[in-house]
């Protein structure tokens, strides 16, 4: 939802850099310009170097570029691997008192 209101520049499409300004916020926040070098993974707001996952500023170049966002997961985060991390069930903690009575296995 996020990347839908970021507005994009292309400045280079050949070398995949991008400039990408985000609104103003009711709270007076945004308005920030950040510059996005899609093909070394790289934004100046440091979030793709710190999280290492697509995020707003990603997928709206995404958007605008027509490439796929899921050819910039690292290899680490594979979509199988994904997946099998959440097909098991999860079973709620009721609370502390309770957890202490459940037996580790």
């Amino acid at each position: 939802m996020k990347s839908r209101e970021h507005k994009v520049t292309t400045y280079n499409p050949r070398e995949g850099i991008y400039m990408i300004k985000s609104p103003i916020r009711v709270s007076g926040r945004g308005n920030n310009v950040y510059t996005l070098r899609i093909n070394n993974k790289f934004c100046s707001c440091g979030k793709w170097q710190i999280y290492t996952l697509s995020y707003s500023h990603v997928l709206v170049v995404c958007r605008e570029n027509g490439s796929r966002t899921d050819t910039y997961v690292p290899e680490i985060y594979p979509r199988q691997m994904y997946r099998r991390t959440y097909q098991e069930n999860f079973h709620p903690v009721l609370s502390e008192s309770f957890s202490r009575d459940i037996p580790l296995v």
